[in-house]
């Protein structure tokens, strides 16, 4: 009887994942095909995921890719962070405000902060690339860090900072041996969070590159307008498993690894 009462919502769930997963499942599948047309399979082969590999140009676009994800990623981590700390704080004027336009970029459609980026740094006369790329890559992924510390700092307890101060601690020394560490997994998770959303964006991408820069992302979709072959299936594949392992990672630090790092920080307060 308790499972045709709960067969709704296990029914409403399982076309929820199919909706969701299926495609991701095919463009998996046909990676592994043989032939190129995807409509037909060929039989399993790792041909595809070959000739990915000796693509160069498409891993000069992943290099491009890697270094601005990672360096647009912990300098957000770094802003947000050190954003969420301050406005923390007690007395800190206009602080409600300023935590709603630290979220902001969120809610804007990329298509308008990428002609806001387009317009700024041609007025600035910045030359398109790498440093242009990274500067809009980091206004955007600022509030994901943000946003993680600001929740984890809601949850912390201020009398350990107290008792650091009334210990000696000065206000560097007590961020360093007790805020930092409880709020180290947010940061990280932060990190991961917008290394996996700089490394796939393509609106803000197009209007803020080079000619001479090329991402992984726009090469991908540059390719797809002649028609999709296995290659791009092999190399969505790869992705998907990078970003599936970014999130396991970055679930595992917001919550088994932030409890083994709160009770040392109160083992070591104690």
């Amino acid at each position: 009887m308790s499972f045709w009462r709960r067969f709704p919502q296990r029914a409403y769930i399982a076309v929820f994942l199919l909706l969701i997963y299926a495609p991701i499942l095919l463009v998996i599948i046909y990676s592994f095909n043989k032939s190129r047309l995807s409509s037909r399979w060929g039989g399993f082969s790792l041909t595809w995921y070959r000739e990915l590999f000796r693509d160069r140009a498409t891993f000069e676009a992943l290099r491009n890719s890697l270094i601005l994800a990672i360096s647009s990623s912990l300098a957000a981590a770094v802003i947000g962070a050190l954003g969420a700390v301050g406005l923390s704080r007690a007395g800190v004027p206009g602080a409600r405000a300023m935590g709603y336009l630290a979220v902001l970029p969120i809610m804007i459609p990329e298509i308008i902060m990428g002609m806001v980026f387009l317009a700024f740094f041609a007025l600035l006369g910045l030359p398109f690339g790498m440093l242009t790329l990274s500067i809009g890559h980091t206004a955007f992924c600022v509030p994901y860090p943000f946003l993680l510390v600001k929740a984890r700092l809601t949850g912390l307890d201020p009398s350990y900072v107290e008792a650091a101060r009334d210990l000696g601690a000065g206000e560097w020394r007590a961020f360093f041996d007790i805020t930092f560490p409880q709020i180290l997994p947010a940061v990280v998770s932060g990190i991961l969070i917008s290394f996996a959303m700089s490394f796939d964006d393509v609106i803000v991408s197009v209007f803020v590159t080079g000619p001479a820069i090329n991402t992984l992302p726009i090469k991908i979709y540059s390719q797809i307008k002649t028609g999709v072959t296995p290659k791009i299936n092999a190399l969505c594949t790869l992705l998907f498993v990078l970003t599936v392992v970014l999130g396991i990672v970055s679930g595992y630090l917001a919550l088994g690894g932030g409890k083994k790092i709160k009770i040392q920080a109160k083992g070591e307060s104690t």
